[in-house]
């Protein structure tokens, strides 16, 4: 079964039907009204193309398929978490070099960061990677039960090991193609540690290292293949600190000032907060420090991290403030002090539709990943470790209609597709407020696998989790390959962003004088 739109029939093979296939989409688009310039850009692309430049790159992917399987088995096999990506930053940088990119190291002074770059002139792409894991998610590979490799070991609950590799895969193969046909351009790949949690692309746009990127594309692994739904939650992560003062919590309590009384109000103070904010916002926390385990002391510290999401940068600092005046208010109340500092922050996603109608037209020519009968098979094994909900849920969050029985992707869901109500943050959104950003979601595991968790981890290096993988590559190398060869389309991406930022600056979320919560490590 096909997602109904431009492209109902599967699979487009000949350049007959490629033609076609463009002039449905072009079509589609004026009659839907969501993108008029982009219809007479790809008009025009369909005189000067056959498309057998797509077919020439995806060959070239194929090539050094085993080389990119291999270098997210081995990420997989070492799970770092944030800004501790030792040896996968290594591993990439490996095979960078081996490919024979332009290496740095250590980019916007993060140690486990990574780019190359190959090509001269023309415009710049950038291919963003990731590779770190979470932390309490070991997991054997391959099997559809629970057991750590290690207990309490880190795993790649979020499909990063994937998304790393296949960047990569996409930004080689696209190397090659310039180098083969003498085409000016560069392409870079950006390896980024820490998306969970550590916000490096911001600390990299902060840096100034997006600055001449023309247009950035990335994918992350998902159930449902399919250009992402640019929409996500601006967020920052905040350490509140509440100092008070030590006494004897029954001889002279009057001296005392609790820090975690102020906690504690400050906590209720936002679940308060909860009825009178935006519905989309979303407010978590978790109590660091809470001064101690003697009961019969006052506590004089008590610490807690929240993590404040919204739907724009504007209403981001809007909620924020609230959340600070809370903590103030928990403070005066209580006789204490309170300091704040940001750890992270992300901006919200900006849509592009030049670029996501782009990307599309490549999904719906490609066609769903080719999963076999044993991928299948074992997708369906893991399907009876998940609840009716959770695959209700995956089909729900991609705005697909809920079908039984369907263990793994066989379709190309549609752009726009979902409510947009289910939805988390990523760093990626910080880069699309710089430079002109498209996304993909590449199928690479069960339908209904809950997200950061085990089930995730053990589908990482399954032959299925390659093929998606591959699959993701291939649409964003001739995506990109398009934006080198057609500077038109860059022109109107760059037209759409500045449209929808008009009369909004950017702020990073990420205050000058923050630096990158780096681990407890000698080697950095």
């Amino acid at each position: 079964m096909r997602a109904k739109g431009p492209f109902p029939n599967g699979r487009i093979q000949s350049t007959a039907l490629n033609n076609k296939a463009i002039q449905s989409l072009c079509g589609h688009l004026r009659k839907t009204n969501c993108c008029r310039k982009l219809a007479p850009i790809l008009d025009n692309i369909l005189k000067q193309s056959d498309m057998t430049n797509t077919d020439a790159i995806w060959k070239l992917a194929e090539a050094k398929r085993e080389t990119f399987f291999d270098l997210g088995d081995r990420v997989w096999d070492t799970p770092e978490t944030n800004y501790a990506e030792f040896a996968s930053a290594d591993a990439h940088e490996a095979v960078l070099a081996a490919e024979g990119f332009r290496v740095e190291r250590g980019i916007g002074g993060m140690p486990t960061a990574v780019m190359g770059e190959a090509g001269d002139g023309g415009p710049v792409i950038a291919i963003l990677g990731e590779f770190d894991a979470l932390p309490g998610l070991s997991q054997e590979a391959g099997i559809a039960h629970e057991r750590p490799l290690e207990e309490g070991g880190n795993g790649h609950g979020c499909g990063h090991n994937l998304l790393g590799a296949g960047s990569m895969m996409a930004a080689t193969a696209v190397k090659d193609y310039l180098a083969a046909h003498g085409l000016a351009g560069r392409i870079r790949y950006y390896g980024c540690p820490a998306e969970e949690g550590g916000s490096s692309k911001g600390f990299m746009v902060r840096a100034g290292l997006f600055d001449d990127v023309d247009i950035a594309i990335s994918w992350h692994p998902a159930p449902f293949a399919g250009v992402n739904n640019p929409v996500s939650l601006a967020c920052n992560e905040i350490d509140f600190h509440f100092t008070g003062r030590a006494a004897h919590a029954s001889a002279t309590p009057h001296l005392g000032r609790s820090a975690l009384d102020a906690l504690e109000l400050m906590n209720v103070g936002v679940n308060f907060l909860r009825e009178h904010m935006p519905l989309s916002a979303r407010i978590h926390y978790a109590i660091t420090d809470t001064g101690g385990n003697a009961p019969n002391v006052v506590q004089a510290r008590a610490t807690a991290r929240y993590l404040v999401r919204a739907r724009n940068l504007p209403e981001l600092h809007a909620l924020s403030a609230r959340v600070h005046a809370i903590a103030e208010g928990a403070a005066l109340m209580t006789g204490t002090t309170v300091r704040s500092r940001i750890v992270s922050g992300d901006a919200n996603l900006i849509g592009n539709t030049p670029l996501e109608s782009l990307m599309h037209m490549h999904l719906e020519r490609l066609g769903p990943p080719a999963f076999d009968d044993q991928d299948r098979a074992t997708a369906e094994a893991f399907q009876k470790t998940f609840s009716a909900e959770d695959i209700a849920s995956a089909f729900e969050r991609f705005g697909l209609k809920l079908r039984r029985g369907i263990a793994l992707c066989d379709t190309i869901f549609p752009p726009e597709s979902g409510a947009g109500t289910l939805v988390g943050s990523t760093d990626v959104g910080t880069v699309s407020w710089v430079v002109p950003t498209v996304q993909m979601r590449g199928a690479t595991y069960a339908i209904g696998t809950p997200g950061h968790s085990w089930q995730l981890v053990a589908q990482g290096k399954l032959p299925a989790a390659h093929k998606g993988m591959e699959h993701a590559a291939k649409v964003m190398a001739a995506t990109a390959l398009d934006l080198i060869r057609r500077p038109e389309l860059i022109a109107a991406a760059k037209a759409d962003q500045a449209a929808r930022l008009e009369g909004t600056p950017f702020v990073n979320p990420i205050p000058d004088d923050v630096d990158p919560p780096f681990p407890a490590d000698t080697r950095y």
